[in-house]
């Protein structure tokens, strides 16, 4: 028990500890494009949601004999969400902000205020 109170309380200081910092859309960009897992964590802290890609049931049937992935390493594909972190304006910040891991690098960067 001590240890699950323990975790929530340095999650909610970890979102803490970035909350006050926001960043244009270009610093976000210049600062987290191509880094590691470990650099986002040091910056920003937990996100506030992770998903992670699943291959679709079904999918090696529709490619069987059109793709070869013998001897290829799996790719591990996660979404990091953050929330009002980005400025699109002096007054407004973006909702949430989408951040594609692959392999632990970020790959993609999306801000979005529909979701």
């Amino acid at each position: 028990m001590k240890k699950l109170v323990f975790s929530a309380l340095m999650l909610a200081m970890s979102q803490l500890a970035y909350a006050g910092k926001t960043y244009t859309e270009d610093e976000f960009l210049n600062s987290f494009s191509g880094k590691s897992k470990k650099v986002v964590l040091e910056s920003l802290g937990q996100p506030l949601k992770k998903d992670y890609s699943v291959k679709p049931s079904g999918a090696d049937s529709m490619l069987a004999g059109k793709v070869s992935d013998k001897g290829s390493k799996p790719v591990k594909v996660e979404m990091w969400y953050y929330k009002n972190l980005v400025k699109y304006d002096a007054k407004r910040t973006y909702k949430q902000t989408e951040l594609t891991l692959v392999n632990d690098r970020v790959m993609n960067i999306a801000f979005f205020n529909n979701r």
